[in-house]
């Protein structure tokens, strides 16, 4: 895991656990494989274990991560595609509406936004 910069809005061990669901997603973890152990992650981020212990437990109840006795944490088989259906619900049902009210409030038209939506597509496969 990369260095991170906790924000005091949020509980850490939401944090730390918003950051283990982007490794998964993004691919840097996958599925099979170990995350590592809560002593490890509490001693690189300076963090409590029990915080580290709650990401996890939280992780294991939401099925993306299984406890493997005496073996540490793994990626569930499926974690990725369940993870990736669960972010779209909540961007369609809880983001998408707020930002198409802002949208309308700016007054943006869609030749607009469909102007910049293809300019930062480009500028992404430009950078690749």
């Amino acid at each position: 895991m990369n260095a991170v910069q906790w924000n005091d809005q949020t509980p850490i061990f939401r944090q730390l656990k918003e950051k283990v669901i982007e490794l998964i997603m993004d691919g840097e973890v996958i599925e099979g494989e170990a995350v590592p152990s809560v002593r490890q992650v509490a001693a690189d981020y300076q963090i409590n274990p029990l915080t580290v212990s709650k990401a996890y437990q939280e992780l294991v109840d939401d099925e993306v991560l299984e406890k493997k006795r005496g073996l540490g944490m793994f990626v569930t088989e499926g974690a990725k595609e369940k993870l990736y259906a669960e972010e779209r619900r909540i961007f369609l049902q809880q983001e998408w509406p707020r930002i198409i009210k802002r949208i309308q409030r700016l007054g943006i038209n869609m030749d607009e936004l469909t102007s910049e939506i293809n300019q930062s597509t480009e500028q992404s496969t430009g950078d690749r």
